[in-house]
């Protein structure tokens, strides 16, 4: 898997939509699945793919003045297999991913709390000066919530091609839809559970 994939392969959402194996169209059902996926991601505020193999990134940490202790919010991490996290004096060595049920249920790990008792902490002086090295950035699969609205707002692009002008259906059948410049209603319901709202830990 890679980070930021597609959500829904292009059989997937071509079945969806079209209901036919016909591929004549396969180039636009491409489109409409990564542009699918983006909202996602756009909407959410995370993504749902993994790393491949191991990676360092940076964060900056701030200290919580009501917890004293210091909280680094960092990307998605589904697994502490192999979690290094480092500052300028060395390896941070008590720590607690949060929030601290997260793996139970079939959620994510989206920050690290950095203990008193550590040896090394951060100076909370400087950006980007914590270290955190893993291969488990991501999600391990694809939740089926995130799948479905990739499904959902992919079918609303194909179908946006029928409809230029931004309305769809017939007025004089009743089926009239306007297709308005935001996501669609149902993929926001289904996402509500995995939207991210950074620094609100």
């Amino acid at each position: 898997m890679a980070w930021k994939p597609n959500y829904v392969t292009d059989p997937e959402l071509r079945d969806y939509a079209t209901r036919s194996t016909e591929t004549v169209d396969d180039a636009y059902v491409a489109l409409a699945a990564t542009s699918a996926s983006r909202a996602v991601d756009n909407h959410t505020f995370r993504q749902f793919g993994k790393v491949d193999a191991s990676e360092a990134r940076r964060y900056t940490a701030r200290w919580d003045r009501r917890r004293s202790r210091f909280m680094v919010e960092i990307d998605d991490l589904y697994d502490a297999t192999g979690l290094v996290v480092t500052v300028a004096a060395g390896t941070v060595d008590v720590l607690e991913l949060e929030p601290v049920n997260a793996l139970k249920v079939g959620k994510v790990y989206e920050r690290i709390v950095i203990e008193p008792e550590s040896a090394n902490r951060p100076t909370g002086r400087e950006a980007n000066e914590v270290t955190v090295t893993t291969a488990k950035w991501g999600w391990p699969a694809f939740p089926a919530p995130v799948k479905q609205a990739a499904l959902l707002q992919g079918n609303r692009f194909i179908w946006r091609r029928d409809a230029p002008a931004g309305v769809a259906g017939s007025p004089d059948s009743g089926s009239e839809v306007r297709l308005l410049a935001r996501l669609d209603a149902d993929v926001a319901v289904a996402l509500t559970d995995y939207v991210r709202w950074w620094g609100a830990g």
